[in-house]
């Protein structure tokens, strides 16, 4: 009796340990597989995350109904491209920052900014003034938040807040009732969401004011969309 239970404990444990394995080797075989398929994908992605970006510009420059009238009658914004580094606790830190023109004439800015969201990373395009002085526009390049919650983040209704907000002063999210010229609604029930956009903005803002009033206008023409 006592060799009939050692032999079914025995067997147990082997039979355990065959399905341990199986299990670690299939989440390495899973992690490797997705491993590869964000590698040959990510290129692609980043490529179409540009092409949105420089099809955004006009819009969160211009305004919507600028933007479309200019395009009806064919005239575009020349668009130059770059990197901007900014020195932040001994490391730097890099923009995406779209100067936009017209004929020689500064029409605003747009900057690509990422940051930690409640969920994972939140990645946006925010518009600005010629001046840095006013939010001219913002949209959500991407972001993972809760659907339903903070993935309203993305909506036009809370987006639209942003809109002509001052961009000389911090950004503050209250829950309910903005009232004052720079505060903002929390989305319900996403309150940390809303929080990690608006001291994103904020963020991005203060980097950049210094670094894109120095820059003169570019006044020639036909920018580079590159990049």
């Amino acid at each position: 009796m006592d060799t009939q239970n050692k032999q079914k404990t025995g067997g147990l444990k082997a039979n355990y340990l065959v399905q341990a394995w199986l299990v670690i080797f299939l989440a390495v075989g899973f992690g490797v597989a997705l491993a590869g398929v964000q590698l040959a994908l990510g290129p692609v992605i980043e490529q179409n995350k540009l092409n949105e970006t420089l099809a955004r510009v006009p819009e969160l420059v211009l305004g919507s109904d600028l933007a479309q009238k200019m395009a009806g009658e064919n005239q575009h914004l020349e668009i130059d491209a770059r990197q901007v580094a900014v020195k932040k606790a001994g490391a730097e830190k890099y923009y995406g920052v779209y100067e936009a023109t017209y004929k020689g004439d500064r029409k605003g800015w747009v900057i690509k900014t990422k940051g930690q969201g409640y969920a994972d990373t939140i990645e946006l395009l925010l518009g600005l003034s010629p001046d840095l002085g006013t939010i001219t526009g913002l949209f959500v390049l991407d972001q993972k938040e809760t659907p339903g919650l903070g993935a309203k983040i993305t909506t036009d209704a809370w987006r639209g807040q942003f809109l002509h907000a001052p961009a000389d002063q911090p950004l503050v999210v209250v829950k309910t009732g903005a009232s004052k010229p720079g505060e903002i609604d929390a989305v319900t029930g996403a309150t940390i969401s809303s929080r990690s956009v608006t001291a994103l903005i904020n963020a991005t803002i203060k980097d950049l004011r210094q670094p894109l009033a120095d820059r003169p206008a570019d006044t020639g023409k036909g920018g580079n969309a590159n990049g």
